[in-house]
């Protein structure tokens, strides 16, 4: 399949369901996107400690995969002058409404991770949370964040890692139980996770796409998929699944299971 294939379905995958919004409804918009945060920040606890928003005050910020709005939302409130991109008109709408209903001036539109469309040295802060692992051609897009980041800017991003409790999972529930474990758990991932083509990195992976940076932190987290903490989509209502999900040892993987966890947040100084 070409790139731009590849892309096509990538972005077809997110229109039809933005990042986090998953079985939340509600009535009224407010009450929407506040139960959006809230579900957010209860699965992914580790996010506002790790991001601190307060850090973007005065300080140019771009987003790449604004999806929902929920972080670019928080980025605007503490006072970055934020600037978004997603490749779904879905997202783009999503965030636009949420920065309209609060009365929040930031500047979101369409864009590719891949081909910014920003001159060299714009941003002091570059933001990307799970995202540029579904990018094609991933290795380009973390390029583009440093072309695009001042001397001394800090790149934020979180990436799948492929030695995780979710692709043991994936690979358990698509290749072991059909007999046909000759796969491994980064396939399963890529096959089975979210959009198609979806990757994931070791941490000296990582580090080689990054290679430009002066400094480069790494943390290992727990996501949803690890304590299977989300809504199961329409391919996990079997009995099989319900039952894992009503069986899984979920608080003994919360308190020893972070070596396994398949995020991977990324803090690196240009």
């Amino acid at each position: 399949m070409s790139i731009e294939r590849q892309k096509v379905e990538v972005k077809q995958h997110w229109e039809q369901e933005t990042c986090g919004t998953r079985g939340i409804e509600a009535d009224e918009r407010r009450e929407f996107f506040q139960t959006l945060t809230v579900q957010r920040y209860l699965v992914d606890s580790h996010i506002p400690d790790w991001a601190r928003f307060y850090r973007g005050r005065g300080k140019d910020l771009l987003e790449i995969g604004v999806g929902a709005g929920t972080d670019f939302v928080n980025w605007a409130r503490n006072g970055a002058r934020a600037v978004g991109i997603d490749l779904t008109d879905a997202g783009v709408a999503l965030t636009k409404e949420r920065l309209a209903l609060e009365g929040l001036d930031a500047v979101v539109q369409r864009g590719d991770a891949e081909s910014l469309d920003f001159p060299d040295e714009s941003f002091d802060i570059v933001y990307s949370y799970g995202v540029l692992h579904h990018t094609p051609n991933t290795p380009r897009a973390f390029r583009e964040a440093y072309r695009v980041l001042r001397p001394g800017g800090t790149l934020l991003a979180m990436i799948y890692r492929a030695n995780s409790w979710t692709g043991a999972l994936l690979w358990a529930m698509h290749y072991a139980a059909k007999l046909d474990p000759l796969h491994t758990p980064r396939e399963a991932i890529y096959n089975f996770l979210e959009s198609p083509g979806t990757k994931a990195y070791t941490k000296a992976e990582a580090r080689a796409l990054m290679c430009e940076f002066s400094s480069i932190k790494l943390d290992v987290v727990l996501l949803a998929g690890d304590t299977l903490s989300m809504r199961p989509s329409a391919k996990y209502q079997g009995l099989a699944h319900r039952l894992a999900w009503r069986l899984y040892p979920r608080d003994v993987i919360r308190r020893f299971g972070r070596p396994l966890g398949l995020g991977l947040l990324i803090e690196a100084v240009k």
